[in-house]
């Protein structure tokens, strides 16, 4: 009884700093794509423009005590505040869970945090910074050769492969399809999950990324809420592609590698 009291002790912990960190996140995804520091001014409305007090910015308790409405001006506060705090606690509590009260986890976690900024980001804006990616390709590639289980020379071959992939297809789309195809911001978005992940996954991550790009975007144009010429982020469908090979991408290597054999 001790021993689990301790363990839900700890994931109540993570959990709460996941939070925390994700009310931070709302920070970058709201002012790296306008170009605005993240560190001053502190939390605004950015409607009213006053400062946001303590007990008015904890992470989503603040926002049901409120009912998601700011406090001095009454404006209705985006659901994505709330979401990304949980989804980041959420993702920590996982990440602890699965990999254990490790140094890998402390890493993959801060992984996970770049790819919901970027999620957000290029939901919001179209842009995936590089603010958040070119410190990501350098972290990952540290962490490869010091603590990740991958290795050095996996790392920087997943960057290498990932990237170079999707700016091979950047490339060749305006000769193939007579539009531009994949943009910068993708292909260094690859480049980081690559240098974290390795190589192979950073395969997985472009197979099940283009998946669920295909599959939701003909179920878009289907129901008629976009044209077919219109742009869909693909960050976001990266972002999926590169959870699902995190958490189960040697398990789906495994089983593809058993039907192979027969």
């Amino acid at each position: 009884m001790h021993e689990s009291q301790t363990l839900f002790s700890a994931y109540l912990i993570v959990g709460l700093f996941g939070a925390l960190v994700g009310s931070f996140l709302n920070v970058c995804i709201y002012r790296l794509p306008r170009h605005e520091s993240i560190a001053w001014p502190g939390s605004h409305c950015p409607s009213c423009s006053q400062a946001i007090a303590w007990y008015d910015n904890v992470p989503i308790v603040s926002y049901l005590l409120l009912a998601g409405r700011c406090r001095h001006c009454a404006i209705r506060i985006p659901y994505q505040y709330p979401l990304v705090e949980a989804l980041n606690a959420l993702g920590y509590v996982w990440i602890a869970w699965f990999f254990g009260m490790t140094w890998s986890a402390a890493t993959y976690g801060i992984l996970y945090s770049a790819l919901l900024v970027v999620a957000g980001t290029d939901l919001s804006h179209k842009i995936i910074p590089n603010a958040i990616t070119f410190p990501g390709i350098i972290l990952g590639l540290l962490s490869a050769a010091t603590i990740l289980p991958l290795g050095f020379f996996n790392g920087l071959l997943g960057m290498l492969v990932g990237g170079g992939i999707l700016w091979l297809l950047a490339w060749a789309s305006p000769y193939l399809f007579g539009k531009e195809g994949m943009g910068g911001g993708d292909i260094k978005l690859l480049a980081m999950i690559g240098a974290f992940l390795g190589w192979k996954p950073a395969l997985m991550t472009i197979m099940v990324g283009s998946f669920l790009g295909s599959l939701i975007g003909v179920g878009l144009i289907a129901a008629k809420v976009i044209r077919r010429e219109d742009y869909i982020p693909f960050g976001p469908f990266l972002v999926c592609g590169a959870l699902v090979s995190l958490f189960f991408g040697q398990s789906l290597l495994d089983w593809y590698q058993g039907l192979l054999a027969g």
